[in-house]
């Protein structure tokens, strides 16, 4: 009973940190419409942890964790600067250009290794239910960090969102951000996988977005749904014995569908 407490404690906390920032980040992912960027990031990371493992460098340890942050780096500077001025070529193009790299970089690397196979499922599907209390505390202190930072210059990464091109040294700034998401990426890309990170900065902001374009209504929608679709999801799987990334994918997929659903409503009443 206990230890079922202590898990289910574990994953609320998480849960809800993850939710809280992946959410503000979300929405300037969404509004700039960039949505493949934390994609990209995010196979990246997986990368990262498999070409360490490559080298011989546990999955886990800081060493990994630092390798991840190379491939995130080198990726946060190729969103930040490489933008093309032939308006042929979306910026977009270019992101989904670095997810197709990272992924097949990935493959290769994980086909040399003994069990590759076995790494590239973890880092899509993620290892959720083996999270304890000190990597949780971890994410939590590095996400506050974050936030702070984001709190504090929050008016010009909002300016850069809504009005691109405004501001000096952009480039810059983009950078910063790229390199914020990326290491949240990294953080949580070992834990819950490439589809649930994605799934947990994309979702919550994009049923938000649907029915505000406020920032702060939007983050309180975003956070509020986003952690009841995922707690939905956490229950799920535990009493039905579900894969728990999966499941929790799902249950924010659903959350969405939801809400397409309810905005469709209320717009016919409009």
């Amino acid at each position: 009973m206990l230890d079922t407490l202590n898990f289910l404690a574990i994953q609320f906390v998480l849960l809800a940190v993850v939710t809280s920032v992946h959410t503000y980040l979300g929405l300037h992912v969404i509004r700039r419409g960039i949505v493949f960027s934390d994609l990209s990031l995010d196979q990246l990371a997986a990368f990262g942890v498999i070409a360490g493992i490559g080298l011989g460098i546990q999955g886990g340890t800081i060493a990994s964790y630092i390798v991840s942050f190379i491939a995130v780096l080198f990726g946060s500077i190729l969103l930040a600067y490489v933008k093309p001025k032939n308006s042929n070529i979306s910026h977009e193009a270019i992101i989904g250009i670095i997810y197709c790299l990272a992924l097949v970089a990935s493959i290769m690397v994980a086909d040399k290794i003994s069990g590759g196979a076995a790494y590239v499922t973890q880092t899509l599907a993620g290892v959720m239910l083996w999270v304890n209390w000190p990597l949780v505390w971890i994410t939590v202190f590095i996400y506050v960090l974050l936030s702070i930072f984001h709190y504090k210059y929050r008016a010009k990464f909002i300016q850069i969102t809504e009005n691109p091109g405004m501001l000096k040294d952009e480039n810059n700034w983009d950078l910063l951000f790229f390199i914020s998401l990326g290491i949240i990426t990294v953080l949580i890309v070992p834990i819950a996988g490439v589809l649930l990170a994605y799934g947990f900065l994309m979702i919550p902001a994009a049923i938000a977005s649907l029915f505000t374009k406020e920032w702060g209504r939007g983050l309180k929608i975003g956070w509020i749904v986003g952690f009841i679709a995922s707690i939905s999801g956490l229950l799920s799987s535990y009493f039905f014995h579900l894969p728990y990334g999966p499941t929790l994918v799902l249950a924010l997929g659903l959350f969405f569908m939801m809400a397409i659903g309810l905005r469709l409503v209320i717009k016919k009443d409009s």
